[in-house]
C-alpha cells in the first residue's frame, strides 16, 4: 500500500512506453522486470502465450510488493505468461501506466485502486478494448462498480474490526492509528475498522510512508504529547519496525502491533518485540490476479461470479504461530 510522487503525469505517460516496450518496472528505476515462463519447465501450460500488465499503486523501496510480484511471477511462470509489471504511487500517474498497457494491447490487466477514482476511466476503456481487467489488494468496495471481473484481497473494514476485538481483549484502551498515506482507501479503512471494532479510545496519526526519519519524529512527537497511549497500530511492517524505535526514543510503554508482515516483522513477532501482525498473504493476492486472466482466458473462469471478492485475509499472525510462518517469511512469500 503506499508513496512519493513522481514529476509530472505527462513524464510518465512517455516513459510508460518505454516500459512496456522493455518489460521494465516505472518503480526501479528502469531495472528489466522479471517476466513470468522464462525458468518454467515442469507443470508449464501449453496454452498460448499470453501478456499481462499488473500495474501497482507501489512505492520505490517498499518491501510489500516484493511479495505480490513474487506470487505475480510463479502464476506467470505456470501459465506460460508474460508478465510486464509497472508501478506508480501517483493515481495519475498510475492510470497512465494501465492506459499504456492498454494501447500495448495487452491480454488481460490486474491493478490495484487505492484510489479508485482515478482507475474509474481506465477500467472502462479496458473493458471496451475487449480487455479483462481484475482487482487486488485495494478497492473491496469499489471494484464491481468500476467494471472489474474479480477481485482478490482482504477486506480492510473487516480487518480492522478484528483488529480492534483483539486488542480489547489484550486489555488495550488508547490506540494510535498510524497512516503512512493520507487518501488512500485501504488504509484508511483499516483505521475505520479499528475504530469500529476496538471499544477503547482512537486517535488518527498521519505520516510521510516514503520517510522513515520523518516517520520515527512524527510517533515519538505523539507518544510524548500523550503518555495515555498504550497501543500503536502501524498498517505495514516497515512503519512497525520504525514505531518501535519511537517507543524507546519516547520512553513509551505502549506496544505495537500491525497488518502486514516481512521477514524481520515477523523475527519481531517471535521475538515479542510487536505483539502481533495481520496477515493479508500479498504473495497469493499476486498468484490469484495472474493465475485468475489465463483461467479467464483459457477456459471461461471467473472467482465469486462476478460479484464476490476472494478474500485473502485476515489472518493473525502471533508469537504462538510465527515460527510456522517463519520458513515462508525467510524465502521472501510471507
Amino acid at each position: 500500500m503506499h508513496r512519493n510522487h513522481r514529476a509530472v503525469a505527462v513524464a510518465a505517460t512517455v516513459l510508460a512506453g518505454a516500459l512496456f516496450a522493455t518489460g521494465c518496472s516505472s518503480s526501479s528505476g528502469g531495472k528489466k522486470s522479471e517476466q513470468g515462463g522464462t525458468d518454467a519447465s515442469a507443470g508449464k501450460a501449453t496454452t498460448p502465450r499470453m501478456t499481462v500488465a499488473m500495474v501497482t499503486h507501489a512505492s520505490p523501496g517498499d518491501t510489500f510488493w516484493d511479495l505480490i510480484r513474487k506470487g505475480a511471477q510463479a502464476a506467470a511462470a505456470k501459465d506460460n505468461i508474460k508478465l510486464v509489471y509497472s508501478s506508480d504511487p501517483s493515481a495519475g500517474n498510475q492510470a497512465n501506466l494501465v492506459q499504456n498497457a492498454i494501447d500495448q494491447k495487452v491480454d488481460g490487466i490486474a491493478l490495484t485502486a487505492a484510489k479508485p477514482d482515478a482507475m474509474k476511466d481506465v477500467v472502462a476503456k479496458a473493458t471496451t478494448a475487449g480487455i479483462p481487467v481484475v482487482g487486488f489488494n485495494s478497492g473491496v468496495s469499489d471494484w464491481k462498480k468500476l467494471g472489474m471481473l474479480e477481485y482478490f484481497g482482504q477486506d480492510e473494514n473487516i480487518a480492522g474490526q478484528a483488529f480492534g476485538g483483539r486488542l480489547n481483549q489484550l486489555g488495550a484502551k488508547h490506540a494510535l492509528c498510524v497512516i503512512q498515506e493520507q487518501g488512500q482507501v485501504a488504509l484508511e479503512a483499516r483505521c475505520a475498522g479499528l475504530k469500529k471494532g476496538f471499544t477503547g479510545k482512537t486517535d488518527i496519526l498521519y505520516v510521510n510512508g516514503t520517510d522513515m526519519p520523518s516517520v520515527k519524529s512524527t510517533i515519538t512527537a505523539k507518544l510524548k504529547q500523550d503518555s495515555t497511549i498504550d497501543q500503536v497500530v502501524t498498517l505495514g511492517a516497515p512503519i512497525a519496525l520504525t514505531a518501535v524505535q519511537s517507543l524507546t526514543d519516547a520512553g513509551s510503554k505502549a506496544k505495537v502491533a500491525t497488518f502486514d508482515l516481512n521477514k524481520d516483522l515477523v523475527t519481531a513477532v517471535q521475538k515479542g518485540t510487536i505483539e502481533f501482525a495481520v496477515d493479508q498473504q500479498p504473495y497469493l493476492q499476486g498468484y490469484l490476479a495472474v493465475d485468475a486472466l489465463w483461467l479467464y482466458k483459457t477456459n471461461g473462469n471467473f472467482s465469486g461470479g462476478s460479484t464476490a471478492p476472494v478474500l485473502t485475509g485476515p489472518a493473525f499472525i502471533t508469537k504462538d504461530n510465527a515460527d510456522a510462518v517463519a520458513k515462508f517469511a525467510a524465502k521472501g512469500t510471507r
